[in-house]
């Protein structure tokens, strides 16, 4: 998936694609995570659908859920959720900081056997 680091550097517009790739994976995971907080709000609380996308926004955002629970079901629903949401963050930033990491650490390898060429082979003078 991503270049060997043998292989020298992608070219700046195909790293956009690539960070964009990503990012679109990202917001797909995002969207899916809320919706099944919506979901799971509608349906355990009762909740319209404002409310639940507050709600289910405000878990996703860590900030906690704004209405008052009021069923058992609702109430275990939004700790397992509040959980999930917490993975999820990681799972996020981890999904869009991997294609910048990867060109970090490439082009530092790819410096650092240029440096090490550099030094092995001696000048003519």
């Amino acid at each position: 998936m991503f270049e060997h680091h043998h292989k020298p550097l992608l070219p700046r517009a195909a790293f956009a694609r690539r960070v964009a790739a990503y990012s679109a994976v990202s917001l797909g995971l995002v969207v899916f995570s809320l919706a099944i907080g919506i979901g799971g709000y509608r349906t355990l609380e009762g909740m319209s659908f404002v409310d639940a996308f507050l709600n289910a926004a405000m878990l996703m955002g860590g900030m906690g859920p704004v209405g008052e629970l009021h069923t058992t079901a609702g109430k275990i629903f939004a700790g397992c959720y509040a959980l999930y949401c917490g993975l999820m963050v990681l799972v996020v930033v981890g999904i869009l900081a991997a294609p910048i990491a990867h060109r970090f650490l490439h082009r530092f390898h790819l410096e650092f056997e240029s440096d090490d060429s550099a030094k092995a082979s001696p000048r003519k003078k």
